[in-house]
């Protein structure tokens, strides 16, 4: 069994986050609000510049020292409240509890730098990501999510509280 390892990223890792975040933009570009040409203009500055704030966390996970996952954590407009985003895994090691792993390591941050609340906005139709999320303990808001590129489908919205 591979084994599983999770890294805080830091301002130096701009090249991983950007690799890893690509290539979820390319692999499943219905899982994301963002398109992959939403990630092609800025350059470095705009990657370092995701990974310089000191009120977001984001962290890749390795299989064998082998790049696999991201996920990241920042606060939430207008209110602040942590929320997880960018969350995915790579087709290699879906099943093997990685997304587990990342969300588990989310709420723990934003638990330790005093969230009460962790919330995320999914796309309505992602099934896998909804299942695993409702398997965390996110519930659904009344508040409607964004508004998505149809003019008709908003995203949903999901919370849950943090212990």
């Amino acid at each position: 069994m591979a084994a599983l390892t999770l890294r805080t990223l830091t301002a130096d890792d701009w090249p991983l986050w950007r690799d890893l975040r690509l290539a979820a933009l390319s692999e499943a570009p219905d899982a994301f609000e963002a398109g992959l040409a939403d990630w092609h203009r800025g350059g470095e500055d705009r990657w370092r510049a995701r990974l310089l704030r000191p009120d977001a966390h984001h962290v890749a996970a390795f299989l064998d020292d082998t790049p696999v996952s991201l996920v990241g954590c920042v606060p939430g407009s207008p209110d602040g409240v942590p929320e997880l985003r960018s969350l995915w895994v790579a087709p290699r090691a879906r099943g093997r509890g990685v997304a587990d792993r990342l969300v588990e390591e989310v709420e723990r941050w934003a638990w330790a730098v005093g969230g009460t609340t962790l919330r995320l906005a999914v796309l309505p139709d992602n099934e896998a990501a909804l299942a695993l999320y409702r398997r965390h303990g996110f519930a659904p808001l009344a508040e409607p999510g964004e508004l998505l590129a149809d003019g008709v489908t908003r995203e949903l919205l999901l919370a849950k509280p943090l212990r």
